[in-house]
């Protein structure tokens, strides 16, 4: 099989997920090409192992993310490969259905294990169940759930390639404009350390103990989707069915309850810790080490005992 992988950018740096989706892709052949798309990207050949050419397609037109315009792109390139396979963000899956329906085969999304060239698995049910998949079309496109394989190894000096694709601007949707979070924090989707506050932080103004823990474990700061409809913390610190899916390697539920949506984004966590006054909130359930406690209690105390 040929095997595209859609590779994905975070300031002008490869992003992990990259990685990530190449240690799923090689499951289905020995090598596999690496696509970048955008306006500005260093052609220096950096990649990882496994992969046989890095492709670059880049002109103004990409600088945003148009999804007909990149849909466009990997269907041009689509004529070569039998596989095109992208990290499941929001990025891709943006454009990755485009792609299908101009194709015009099924998409598989969230993949999480590719047991031959037509089995997968992926998550069903808020990830209470497993469901295996057989794909007989003629393409396969899917994303990949990333917090499921580990990162390739990286490797440097690959031959490169430049895409001649010329994007249009003649489409419905037009970029407006966009509006970026800064934050000095790890980002949340790749950080090894993440604490996340609930609805037991009680409101905006609390949810600072959450933060300030955060910042002495260089820690990504993430929530659940009750305190994010409180409004204690904007939508993009949302963990769970309907946000950001993580798997660091210490995951830190300070008042949250444990709702099955919110156990879906975080439960291949490494090691889960939470902190909870309610001895049966079902966050228990799924914890390797629980603290019954008030957090406005247990949370200083932590942080006094970070300090020493």
């Amino acid at each position: 099989m040929k095997i595209l992988v859609c590779g994905e950018i975070d300031d002008s740096k490869i992003s992990e997920l990259s990685g990530k989706t190449i240690t799923a892709a090689l499951k289905l052949a020995n090598t596999v090409d690496l696509l970048f798309v955008g306006d500005n990207i260093p052609e220096n050949g950096e990649g990882y192992k496994g992969v046989l050419q890095i492709l670059y397609a880049q002109h103004a037109n990409y600088a945003h993310g148009n999804a007909e315009n990149i849909a466009s792109l990997l269907m041009t390139l689509s004529n070569d490969y039998d596989a095109i396979l992208a990290p499941s963000t929001s990025f891709y899956k943006n454009i990755l259905p485009r792609l299908c329906a101009l194709l015009d085969v099924m998409m598989l999304s969230d993949v999480i294990d590719i047991i031959d060239a037509q089995t997968y698995k992926r998550p069903i049910y808020a990830g209470n169940a497993i469901a295996t998949l057989k794909n007989t079309e003629k393409k396969k496109i899917m994303t990949i759930r990333t917090t499921a394989f580990e990162t390739a190894q990286t490797l440097s000096g690959l031959p490169t390639k430049v895409i001649s694709h010329v994007p249009s601007l003649d489409y419905a949707s037009k970029f407006v404009r966009q509006e970026l979070s800064v934050s000095e924090r790890p980002q949340l989707s790749s950080a090894k350390i993440v604490v996340s506050g609930g609805r037991g932080v009680g409101s905006q103004k609390n949810f600072e103990i959450i933060q300030n823990l955060a910042d002495q474990l260089g820690a990504a700061v993430g929530a659940s989707r009750a305190a994010v409809d409180a409004g204690f913390v904007p939508n993009d610190y949302q963990v769970g069915q309907t946000g950001k899916v993580v798997a660091p390697h210490l995951y830190l539920a300070v008042g949250i309850s444990g709702a099955i949506q919110h156990l879906a984004g975080m439960k291949d966590s490494k090691i889960i810790a939470a902190i909870n006054k309610d001895p049966e909130a079902p966050i228990f359930s799924v914890a390797d080490i629980g603290l019954v406690a008030d957090l406005f209690v247990a949370v200083p105390e932590l942080q006094e005992k970070i300090k020493k």
